[in-house]
């Protein structure tokens, strides 16, 4: 990644939502980043951790299915209001104590992306296509802090769960933006628990063959993999665990692993 205006979409997922010491310092590296480079920066996110624990409590079933979470259209109300009400509130509320202007927003917003439904065995699971940025673009040219959830529209207006690294490709596509996947771990790791420096589509289908890359880690490898194709440029998996390491990694150095364009 190179010093420059092109926006910079940060995906944010796993347990760092559900710490707020973790998220106040990941704030502070973006709010000291954004100062310093004067760049354009969006937060796309999931909630998985929330959704579960809500459906816990209502006595509903969790079923993944090839590490996408199975979305009964009767549950996508409950879903939503954990991802685009709780999760995505949540976020903005700890950006803004981080003195940060967070706006919170959804993938309908705007048509930012185009949302139909992926495949019926999921049910109200979204496909995201990138949409028109113009709203998005208007929000970041106020400097504020776009946080958007991945729950999208159908343009028949249906609720739709779109898994937040799929989500993040989107609106990275509609903005044309550098993209950075952040998550619990540090990267993908090898057989042996190292981390892996770069991958390509080939290397990686040979990772998942071997059952090395397994379940979600398997969605997020083809969302990295798709985004580098689709934008043309390498996409970093890394771990939001080290904050420190944050700006060296937002101002283009690799700590996690990159994926490669074909």
């Amino acid at each position: 990644m190179s010093q420059n205006n092109q926006p910079l979409i940060i995906k944010l997922g796993g347990a760092a939502l559900s710490c707020s010491e973790t998220l106040s310092k990941l704030f502070g590296a973006i709010s000291q980043y954004k100062q310093q480079a004067q760049r354009p920066i969006v937060i796309v996110h999931g909630g998985g951790y929330l959704v579960d624990e809500l459906m816990g409590k209502l006595n509903l079933e969790t079923v993944k299915k090839q590490g996408l979470r199975v979305t009964p259209y009767d549950q996508i109300p409950v879903i939503a209001g954990a991802l685009a009400g709780t999760a995505n509130k949540l976020l903005q509320g700890q950006a803004i104590k981080d003195g940060l202007n967070a706006v919170g927003l959804s993938l309908a917003d705007g048509g930012l992306c185009q949302v139909s439904e992926l495949d019926p065995e999921l049910g109200a699971v979204g496909k995201a296509a990138p949409g028109n940025s113009q709203v998005l673009q208007a929000i970041l040219d106020t400097g504020a802090l776009p946080i958007i959830s991945s729950i999208g529209l159908t343009d028949q207006g249906q609720l739709m769960n779109v898994n937040a690294d799929q989500a993040a490709v989107a609106v990275a596509g509609a903005l044309d933006a550098e993209l950075v996947l952040l998550s619990d771990v540090s990267g993908v790791l090898d057989g042996k628990g190292h981390l892996i420096p770069s991958l390509s589509q080939q290397q990686a289908d040979e990772l998942i063959e071997g059952k090395v890359i397994t379940d979600g880690m398997i969605v997020k490898v083809q969302a990295a993999l798709e985004a580098a194709n689709d934008l043309g440029r390498p996409i970093e998996v890394a771990t939001w665990r080290y904050p420190d390491k944050l700006a060296q990694l937002f101002s283009g150095e690799s700590i996690g692993t990159q994926f490669l364009p074909q």
